[in-house]
């Protein structure tokens, strides 16, 4: 399996990706918003785009699928709920369905609800397992509820889901957000150490290299995995002081996002 980031540069810094079959050269398009820099990353490394995944209904995540579909005929693949909200889906999948690309690439489907009701992640089936997290899960952080979401739902796929994937899993969701999710989990907890060697190292890094975390690193440095921490629940106790002594993870999930809102 080969992955290709595409940094969008755009005001939302959008993540596009490719994932390409070695031995076909058959491409699925994850979220290609920006469809001009998705198609000529394809026509420069030789690859024929087949499929389009939509992680979630968002217009920053499904803007471009009309573009890509006229230049390559591609089928458009989404959550099976969400074919009224994305124009043109041919296959609508549910937990557990396998995307096959090419010969030797397949990704598995995570319902994963909560940044939306409809919103899929991936997990590849390869020797160095990776997660296309969407707006489910960030680099040192987690996606609002915003539009359409569900905060005790995104709690339940963190801690049912993605807690639960292998550690060695490397993380390539839709945004660049880590400078930014790195301050805020040293506002929540300011001894975090791996988050303060790691903030250097990714101040002011340039998106289209953008380092890639493994979920070992997401649950060092991520506040929303470190829901137990006893400085993270001392510090939320400053901003809301009749927190219980021993708050429910979810109740600490909660609020961490409520302060996210903020930020």
């Amino acid at each position: 399996m080969i992955v290709e980031q595409i940094w969008t540069a755009n005001a939302l810094r959008n993540f596009n990706y490719l994932v390409a079959c070695p031995d076909t050269g058959e491409a699925l398009a994850i979220d290609p918003l920006d469809h001009e820099k998705t198609l000529a990353t394809a026509k420069v490394k030789g690859w024929r785009i087949t499929q389009i995944l939509n992680t979630h209904e968002h217009h920053d995540h499904i803007g471009g699928n009309a573009a890509v579909v006229a230049a390559t005929g591609a089928k458009v693949i989404a959550h099976h709920r969400a074919a009224g909200r994305i124009p043109g889906v041919d296959r609508g999948v549910r937990a557990g369905d396998v995307i096959k690309v090419g010969k030797r690439v397949e990704l598995e489907c995570m319902d994963t609800p909560g940044h939306t009701m409809c919103h899929i992640c991936l997990r590849s089936h390869t020797d160095q397992p990776a997660l296309f997290s969407g707006d489910t899960l960030f680099n040192a952080g987690a996606g609002n509820v915003h539009n359409g979401g569900n905060v005790e739902d995104l709690y339940a796929t963190f801690v049912d889901q993605l807690a639960r994937l292998p550690e060695n899993t490397q993380v390539y969701p839709g945004h660049d957000y880590m400078e930014n999710n790195l301050k805020f989990t040293l506002a929540r907890e300011p001894g975090n150490e791996a988050a303060r060697e790691m903030l250097p190292q990714v101040t002011g890094q340039d998106p289209a290299r953008s380092r890639v975390t493994t979920l070992a690193d997401e649950r060092r440095i991520n506040t929303f995995m470190r829901l137990d921490s006893p400085g993270v629940i001392a510090r939320l106790r400053e901003e809301f002081p009749d927190l219980p002594e021993r708050p429910e993870p979810k109740t600490v999930f909660a609020k961490l996002r409520e302060l996210r809102n903020k930020w």
